[in-house]
């Protein structure tokens, strides 16, 4: 299955990590670390162009991904609806 990101942005529910609301996980001083970390090194895909709400974190051939999307996570959890699996995602 595939999950809509927004703009043309799909991604493969299986390559999903996590599923962040962007508000309340960047309180985190290790989160806003690891999304410097990720910008720098050029792994962020910005699907956006609004008001960032989420990111997800995808694990895509070996490589890390991190996209920012303007849906927000419930909207996203709700997309992903059959899957219980997922451990992060936010309300």
């Amino acid at each position: 299955m595939y999950l809509h990101l927004g703009q043309d942005t799909v991604v493969r529910t299986g390559d999903i990590i996590g599923i962040f609301d962007i508000e309340n996980a960047s309180i985190s001083k290790s989160t806003r670390a690891y999304l410097a970390a990720a910008q720098k090194s050029g792994k962020v895909v910005n699907v956006s162009l609004q008001m960032p709400k989420t990111f997800i974190v995808c694990k895509e051939r070996e490589e890390t991904k991190v996209y920012v999307s303007q849906i927000s996570s419930a909207t996203l959890k709700k997309r992903t609806g059959f899957i219980t699996e997922l451990k992060n995602v936010g309300e």
